[in-house]
């Protein structure tokens, strides 16, 4: 996210993110839960900031941990990664992605080449490592 394409003041959203974190103490539950009370233009525009990680939007949205790794990979990323696509995880031949496309949270299988399933929704994580771990019993 630019500052420059922002609806809301870039220092507003700041320092609304500041206020954010400090009072959720790296508690991502209540973070999640003080994110979803926020209006949703703003929430929106939160969600694909440098303002916010990629595993508290993860979080927000699917409301599980995923393994250590997993979460560390996220926790190093912004969320301003989001709408280009953040790998995940990967079984063999198969990578998992971390997508937000139009304020959606999206989990995508790819073979690395081209999306061979997207996944949508509060079970879009667990449905997307399902696939990944039995892709030939998907579908």
């Amino acid at each position: 996210m630019s500052p420059d394409s922002s609806t809301v003041p870039f220092p507003e959203l700041v320092s609304l993110a500041d206020k954010l974190l400090e009072e959720s103490d790296d508690n991502v539950e209540l973070l999640a839960k003080k994110i979803g009370s926020l209006d949703a233009g703003v929430r929106n525009e939160l969600m694909v900031s440098d303002l916010l990680n990629a595993y508290q939007v993860f979080y927000y949205y699917f409301r599980t941990v995923p393994d250590e790794l997993v979460k560390e990979r996220m926790e190093l990323e912004p969320a301003s990664s989001l709408p280009r696509g953040l790998k995940i995880d990967e079984v063999e031949f198969l990578e998992l992605f971390f997508v937000m496309r139009d304020h959606k949270p999206l989990i995508i299988v790819s073979d690395g080449e081209k999306p061979v399933a997207t996944f949508s929704g509060g079970n879009a994580y667990s449905d997307g490592m399902q696939y990944l771990e039995n892709p030939e019993y998907s579908e």
